[in-house]
C-alpha cells in the first residue's frame, strides 16, 4: 500500500480516540519533559520532508545542532523526501506526541500543499502544531549575464518575445515555481516557459550551461554564483533588501510594485497533541538557538532572514493567510498534485 493512502494518526491511532490520546500525552509528559529539562533520554528527531542539501536542509541541520546543545540531547535530521513533501510531513503527523520527533517543514508542504493536491492527506493547520516560525529563505530571481541586465530589462524581454525564453525552478507546484508565476502575473501577465526540475541544483546547472534563461531560487543557493559572475541576481522578493546583496534591488522596488513578497518560510511542527508544557519547551529551545550570535551570523551569512515566532495562534493565523495568498496564483496555474 502507497503510504499516502493510509488516513493519519496520531501516538496510538486513529481508533483510539482523542481521550485515550490526551491520557498517553499526559502519560508521555512524565517521559519527556524530564528528557528535554535535563537533557537525559533518547535522541530526538527531526524530519525534513526534502532531500539533503536544499536551502531548508542547511537551514534544519544547523538549527538541529544549536537546538541538540540547548536541550542536551541529541537532535537528529531524518530526510523523508517525496511527493512534494507529504511523506516526510505524513510521517511526522503520525508519530507519536511525545516531544521527540519534530517536523521542519516549509511554506511548501504547509501553505501551497493544501491548495495543490487533489486528495490531502493532511491537513497542516488541523493536523500538526507549531512549534515556532523560525524564519524564510529569500526569493532570488537571477539570469544569464547576457539574458538582462535589470529585472525590468527581463520582463522587455519576456514581452518582446512572448514564450520564448525560459526560466527553470525546483518544480511544478513548489514555492520557487509560484513564486516566477507570481512575478509574472503581477508583471503585467508576461509569457515565460516554466521548466520543472527536480530541485535547485539540476536547474542552475541548466542555467550555467546556458539551457536557461533564468531561474527562480533562494538567496542561499544562488549567492554564491551571483559573486562569482556565473549569474545575475535581479532582484530579491522580500521587504527590505538583503543584507547580503545591498546592490540588488527588491521586486516592489525595480518593477514599483508594493507589496510584493515572496519568501521560503520555514517552520518547527508537533505531531498533535504534544503537551503544552513540551511544545513550550521546544519554542524556547528553538528561540534560545536561533538566538545564538554564532548560530544566528552564520545563518544570516548563508542568506536566511531570522524570524522565530512561538505563540501558537500566531503561527496558525500566519499559515492561513499564506494559503489565501496563493490560492488564486494556484488556480491561475492550475497546478495539481496527484
Amino acid at each position: 500500500m502507497n503510504p499516502l493512502d493510509r488516513p493519519p494518526h496520531h501516538g496510538g491511532g486513529a481508533a483510539a480516540g482523542v481521550s485515550l490520546m490526551r491520557r498517553r500525552v499526559l502519560l508521555g509528559v512524565a517521559v519527556a519533559s524530564p528528557a528535554l529539562a535535563q537533557g537525559q533520554g533518547a535522541g530526538m528527531r527531526m524530519v525534513v520532508p526534502f532531500p539533503p542539501g536544499g536551502a531548508t536542509d542547511v537551514f534544519a541541520r544547523r538549527l538541529a545542532a544549536r537546538m541538540a546543545a540547548v536541550l542536551g540531547q541529541a537532535v537528529v535530521v531524518e530526510n523523508r523526501g517525496g511527493a512534494a513533501g507529504a511523506i516526510g510531513t505524513l510521517e511526522a503527523v503520525r508519530a507519536r506526541p511525545d516531544g521527540q520527533t519534530i517536523l521542519f517543514a516549509t511554506a511548501s508542504t504547509l501553505g501551497l500543499y493544501p491548495l495543490m493536491a487533489e486528495r490531502p492527506v493532511f491537513d497542516p493547520l488541523r493536523d500538526l502544531a507549531p512549534a515556532s516560525l523560525v524564519g524564510a529563505a529569500s526569493v532570488a530571481f537571477a539570469v544569464r549575464p547576457e539574458v538582462a541586465a535589470d529585472l525590468p530589462g527581463l520582463i522587455a524581454a519576456a514581452r518582446a518575445r512572448p514564450g520564448a525564453l525560459k526560466y527553470g525552478s525546483p518544480g511544478s507546484g513548489s514555492y520557487l515555481h509560484l513564486s516566477m508565476e507570481l512575478l509574472k502575473r503581477e508583471a503585467g501577465g508576461v509569457d515565460m516557459l516554466h521548466v520543472p526540475y527536480r530541485g535547485s541544483a539540476p536547474a542552475m546547472t541548466d542555467l550555467l550551461g546556458g539551457h536557461l534563461d533564468a531561474i527562480s531560487d533562494t538567496v542561499a543557493t544562488a549567492i554564491e554564483n551571483h559573486r562569482a559572475g556565473r549569474i545575475r541576481i535581479l532582484a530579491v522578493a522580500t521587504r527590505a533588501r538583503s543584507p547580503l546583496l545591498p546592490d540588488i534591488p527588491t521586486v516592489a522596488e525595480a518593477l514599483n510594485l508594493p507589496g510584493f513578497e515572496a519568501a521560503v518560510w520555514m517552520a518547527v511542527m508537533l505531531p498533535l497533541g504534544v503537551a503544552e508544557p513540551v511544545r513550550e519547551r521546544l519554542s524556547h529551545a528553538i528561540g534560545a538557538a536561533l538566538a545564538e550570535p554564532a548560530t544566528r551570523a552564520e545563518l544570516e551569512q548563508a542568506g536566511f532572514v531570522l524570524d522565530p515566532r512561538g505563540n501558537p495562534d500566531e503561527v496558525r493565523s500566519f499559515m492561513a493567510a499564506e494559503q489565501e495568498k496563493w490560492r488564486p496564483v494556484v488556480r491561475a496555474t492550475g497546478v495539481r498534485l496527484e
